[in-house]
């Protein structure tokens, strides 16, 4: 334990964490104040080295493989949010600090997705048997954070109400054409065919969610309207009165940005406009953390503000609208988990212990890096003139108004 107390004592400073080695010593580490007390067992001396030299990967290995024990029934969501209280002073130690340097020289190839790669790493996340996804997300099948007009909405109303929020925002006048790049599920796509009647060309690389999403568009009735493609959005073609894209930027990876906002401008026709709805990092150019690389989204990558707008720049385009949803996303993926933790047996049963604990540490971390840490949701509407987007924002709050008013779904 001599390596893994040094780091501990050096991180652990707000709340405590009592760790009992693989011989049943206690180690105590925190001050007990400002943060929540957890106890951890480890199973075997060598994890000790393994979270030593790597605690963000190798603590969720251990989770997930029981060699990382929540002692008293205690869930882990405590021990990452002692993490997440205590994240400065991990950064600080030599060993960690090194690993990051690490990390960042090697980012543009661990967060790459060229054609091909791009739709195995999609696949690797979304093609979970949607019945997975399903048991926890709401009715609309929206896996993309919500609008909460208050921190107590129903996650359901949320998700309406963040379709709501984008359709208005897109200015859609009936026999439009608009371009998706990302379908998810098809809930966007739908709902903007059923209440303007516009034309959608929507894109994934999943073949999962590319089945249900024509399975729902049948369902709904508007299979003249909408066509969900498995297709790459560089291969799309055509030119669209809009064009929308949410929670796709980051999958694109860190060197295709440029690509991507070419490519919108691309398909935009004159006078048109598109949005973008992504996470963002209110700090610095960073990595993505190993546990999410490996085992969550590979190739996914959270671009810093300042990333965003330089490839604006670069590309040409204007930024007509901004938005930051900075604690939506925190509420979203808190409702997701209480959700997950309440049909969690479901997932043991289908999908093993395993992976539900994966899927406990994932829902828990990324709830905390909306609490706690640097992430929040940004929406921007981007165009290739600077009056293509009306020069109030006026016109979103009345459309909101009136799909809030008729109750649109």
């Amino acid at each position: 334990m001599q390596l893994l107390s040094n780091l501990l004592r050096r991180f652990v400073r707000n709340g405590s964490l009592t760790v009992i080695d693989h011989a049943g010593t206690s180690h105590r580490f925190g001050s007990g104040q400002d943060g929540p007390a957890v106890t951890i067992r480890l199973t075997d001396k060598a994890v000790e080295r393994e979270i030593f030299l790597n605690p963000e990967l190798k603590a969720a290995e251990a989770y997930m493989d029981g060699r990382l024990v929540m002692e008293g029934g205690q869930p882990v969501f405590d021990l990452l949010y002692l993490f997440s209280v205590n994240r400065s002073g991990l950064a600080a130690h030599p060993v960690q600090a090194a690993l990051r340097r690490g990390w960042r020289s090697v980012r543009r190839w661990q967060q790459r997705n060229p054609l091909g790669l791009a739709a195995k790493n999609i696949r690797h996340h979304y093609d979970i048997p949607p019945d997975f996804y399903r048991t926890w997300l709401d009715e609309t099948m929206t896996y993309s954070c919500a609008y909460y007009p208050t921190s107590e909405t129903s996650l359901h109303d949320a998700q309406l109400a963040k379709l709501r929020h984008i359709a208005a925002k897109l200015r859609l006048e009936p026999g439009m054409t608009v371009a998706e790049i990302g379908s998810g599920w098809g809930a966007l796509g739908t709902f903007l065919a059923r209440n303007y009647g516009v034309k959608v060309v929507s894109v994934t690389l999943s073949p999962e969610q590319c089945g249900i999403a024509r399975q729902r568009a049948v369902e709904e009735g508007v299979t003249g309207l909408v066509e969900f493609r498995e297709l790459d959005y560089r291969l799309l073609e055509g030119t669209y009165d809009r064009v929308v894209s949410i929670a796709m930027m980051e999958a694109i990876g860190i060197d295709e940005f440029d690509t991507y906002f070419r490519k919108i401008k691309a398909l935009t026709k004159p006078g048109g406009f598109a949005l973008v709805h992504c996470i963002g990092r209110m700090s610095p150019p960073g990595t993505t953390a190993p546990f999410i690389r490996k085992y969550i989204f590979p190739g996914g990558y959270v671009p810093a503000m300042s990333e965003v707008f330089a490839s604006l720049e670069r590309t040409g385009t204007w930024c007509a609208d901004c938005e930051m949803l900075r604690l939506h996303y925190y509420w979203t993926i808190r409702d997701w988990r209480r959700n997950f933790d309440a049909v969690r047996d479901q997932a043991v049963a289908k999908l093993g212990e395993r992976f539900a604990r994966m899927w406990d540490f994932y829902l828990a971390s990324v709830e905390l890096g909306f609490l706690n840490g640097s992430n929040f949701v940004f929406q921007i509407l981007v165009s290739a003139q600077r009056d293509d987007v009306p020069v109030i924002r006026d016109y979103i709050v009345d459309e909101e108004r009136r799909l809030n008013a008729i109750g649109a779904r």
